[in-house]
């Protein structure tokens, strides 16, 4: 049972770490580009995981394999030229940056099934591991991705939708932030986003590997 259990931590961690640190790196990223040097200043533009891990979030990805968050990158809007529009592509980014890391790993995982990337070599269970980390790495990004867009604060979700939003509904349903994070307790205790986001990811994972996952 230990070993199955150390077996599965070792398996999944490269992929967390992987995806909670490309998606965090990217915020930072954007932001740095249209204008905003804060998360550069910080040293957010980084892969190191280290910059990027919140314990209580990387804990719920290793416990669901579907949802948790890493630290939020800080922005500045002020140092944007069109802060609402700008604040938006920096929250799409970390979304968007996870679903083409599912893609990228899909392809490869598409490679293991047909044969082009064999699991054995001499008898060897050589790559087996390795398929697996691509398995995962399929399902952790793209939970990300779905997780972080829902429209509750703090994820990114909500700052699209609130830059979508006419600035006075955008004053609102910014007013939602205080109480965003019990929001999203609630929502993961009592299974309502297991039951909203689980039918999203599988529709998501057949289309990227071909319905061969």
């Amino acid at each position: 049972m230990f070993e199955e259990y150390l077996q599965r931590i070792i398996l999944i961690t490269p992929p967390i770490l992987l995806a909670l640190t490309v998606h965090e790196c990217a915020h930072a990223w954007v932001a740095d580009r249209l204008g905003d040097p804060t998360a550069r200043m910080l040293g957010r533009i980084t892969l190191n995981p280290i910059k990027h891990l919140d314990p209580i979030g990387a804990l719920a990805l290793f416990l669901t394999g579907m949802f948790g968050w890493a630290k939020p990158v800080p922005i500045n809007p002020g140092n944007f030229k069109d802060p609402a529009r700008d604040t938006l592509w920096v929250s799409i980014a970390g979304p968007a940056t996870n679903l083409f890391l599912a893609a990228v790993f899909a392809l490869i995982y598409r490679l293991f099934m047909v044969g082009e990337v064999p699991l054995s070599t001499g008898g060897v269970d050589i790559y087996g591991p390795l398929f697996i980390m691509v398995e995962l790495s399929i399902v952790l990004n793209i939970g990300l991705a779905v997780f972080n867009m829902i429209p509750v604060p703090p994820l990114d979700g909500s700052k699209v939708l609130q830059g979508l939003l006419p600035p006075d509904k955008a004053i609102q349903y910014a007013r939602l932030e205080p109480y965003g994070f019990l929001i999203l307790i609630l929502l993961i205790f009592t299974g309502i986003l297991h039951k909203v986001i689980s039918p999203v990811i599988i529709i998501t994972t057949r289309i990227l590997t071909g319905g061969l996952f």
